[in-house]
């Protein structure tokens, strides 16, 4: 680590950093407290700051100081003084048994507790031995007398998250960002960011996020579905970003309440759910509630106007179904364009079947590509850098973007009309292929939510750019800048060239007992409609043939 070395103080920098954009950005959303924070926090002695970024970086919020030793903060109790003084750390925090069993290691906990002819056991049957011996919670100079330590407790870890929150605009992001940004381990793009580059316009906002999480986190624990559902706002946000974290909460709580079998619950929550995916699951719902008449109304007004189509594709299945049931006739079903069909028997050897078919076929003037979903989604994010990368408000707000914040919204493509009917004009023109060379040299290793950079080497790039026609790369990327989060996935595993007479054919690969997933079919019925060459290719092993 470079730059640890040159600075050993790095990640204390880089934290500062993190305050000085939320004071200069997010100033005006800060209480008191926060504010009081970030005052003091500079008038601190720079061990005690460093000491305090250590263990916020950190997991938990309890540490050894036997595990505080750090060259450059020198002794963790003189530089935690400081840190006392203000409140930000207990010195002697009152420890349960199990916050204890988090700090040590097994044999120190027998030593500690008199129990070393139980160290023979794992740490949770221990702890499941002395729990109802130790359910006092003690300081830890009580519970461990032979230890010549002292264990700190951090008690600003909800203030600093939310200071990371402000700065990134969720809580999937934290502070390694700064460090693989720092080693160029990772690189991002720099957007031009204005006064109104911002994750939250007001304190609510920035409250209903958090409230939003901790809902989430308490059902991810297991907590009871109907407990967690109280707690949920019952009135859809203003704030169209909250809104769709809202509603993709409340769809996977009515999923666990179809599964619990609270099927007129699950029926209300779907109801009432404006996000994607709740409609049809309200379908559903009424069907097992034995309401077909319901159901197929629903259906019937959703088909009218699907809002995907992943909707629509669930909606011709569920429809005739309940026609059936309803004793009426089914309208027949739009027959599929025939897919290609391949039929290998091949050899078992350990490899993947994606593999396996790729060596098969991969021949001299005919080669053969892994991709997946890489390739195409590439040549998009290639051609289009400086669409997906325009600085449009809400879109960028620090510096560690792989795509904007609004790339899962509908709109998305709508918003940046301007910028991308231009880069998909010039499939038109032929000028794409150059554009889209100009843009892997000038950017290669800059992460993108779309480009594959590990994937796409230049004899790759320059293949696909052979072979691949503009009129089918045109129709790829509309469908996928119509969809972003579904169309993004279900392309073929495979890509073979004949580079010589300049095309291509995709392949999807399925094993043995393996179907194709409905996005996948979605993207082999659009590829018949477009005139695009595919192939399904269904394996069998040798093994299982004889």
């Amino acid at each position: 680590m470079r730059q640890a070395l040159e600075n050993p103080f790095y990640y204390l920098d880089n934290f500062q950093r993190v305050l000085g954009w939320v004071a200069e950005h997010h100033g005006d959303l800060l209480v008191e407290s926060e504010q009081a924070f970030l005052d003091r926090f500079a008038t601190l002695p720079e061990p005690s700051r460093a000491l305090l970024v250590r263990m916020v970086m950190r997991k938990g919020e309890l540490f050894r100081t036997g595990k505080l030793r750090y060259a450059e903060i020198g002794c963790p109790l003189r530089a935690s003084e400081p840190l006392i003084e203000q409140g930000w750390v207990d010195p002697a925090p009152l420890l349960t048994l199990e916050e204890l069993f988090g700090l040590l290691r097994k044999h120190e906990l027998a030593q500690s507790l008199g129990a070393l002819a139980l160290q023979h056991l794992r740490k949770a049957e221990l702890y499941a031995r002395l729990s109802d011996a130790h359910n006092e919670p003690r300081a830890f100079e009580q519970w461990c007398q032979a230890l010549d330590e002292r264990v700190l407790r951090v008690r600003i870890g909800e203030l600093c998250e939310r200071l990371r929150l402000m700065f990134f605009g969720n809580l999937r992001q934290d502070w390694t960002e700064f460090v693989l940004a720092d080693l160029g381990i990772f690189r991002y793009e720099q957007v031009p960011f204005s006064p109104a580059s911002r994750a939250f316009d007001s304190r609510r906002e920035l409250d209903d996020y958090l409230h939003l999480q901790r809902c989430r986190e308490r059902f991810e624990a297991g907590e009871a579905t109907a407990s967690v559902l109280a707690d949920i706002p019952d009135n859809a946000f203003d704030n169209p970003w909250l809104e769709t974290r809202r509603g993709k909460l409340l769809l996977r709580l009515g999923q666990q309440l179809e599964r619990e079998g609270a099927l007129p619950e699950a029926l209300r929550v779907h109801a009432g759910n404006a996000y994607p995916g709740a409609r049809s699951r309200a379908v559903r719902v009424l069907e097992r509630l034995e309401q077909p008449e319901a159901a197929l109304t629903l259906a019937r007004q959703a088909a009218q106007a699907p809002e995907s189509e992943t909707e629509a594709q669930q909606l011709s299945r569920m429809m005739p179904r309940l026609q059936r049931t309803l004793g009426g006739r089914a309208a027949a079903r739009q027959a599929r364009a025939d897919d290609i069909r391949m039929d290998l028997v091949l050899p078992y050897t350990g490899v993947s079947v994606e593999h396996a078919v790729r060596a098969q076929l991969d021949r001299p003037g005919a080669p053969v590509h892994y991709v997946e979903n890489a390739l195409i989604n590439s040549l998009l994010g290639l051609l289009c850098w400086e669409a997906i990368f325009a600085p449009l408000p809400g879109a960028f707000f620090h510096p560690f973007h792989a795509a904007p914040a609004d790339l899962a919204s509908p709109d998305f493509a709508a918003r940046r009309s301007a910028w991308l009917d231009p880069c998909l004009d010039l499939l038109d023109t032929g000028a794409y292929q150059d554009c889209i060379r100009r843009t892997y040299a000038a950017k290669f290793g800059i992460q993108s939510a779309f480009v594959s950079w590990g994937l796409l080497d230049e004899a790759l790039l320059e293949r696909a750019l052979a072979c691949l026609p503009a009129a089918h790369l045109k129709a790829f990327f509309r469908r996928i800048l119509a969809d972003v989060p579904t169309n993004r996935s279900g392309l073929p595993d495979l890509i073979q060239f004949f580079p010589a007479e300049g095309r291509y054919r995709l392949i999807e690969v399925k094993g043995p007992g393996d179907r194709l997933q409905d996005n996948q079919k979605r993207w082999l019925a659009y590829a018949a409609q477009h005139g695009i060459p595919v192939a399904v290719c269904h394996v069998r092993w040798e093994s299982d043939a004889a």
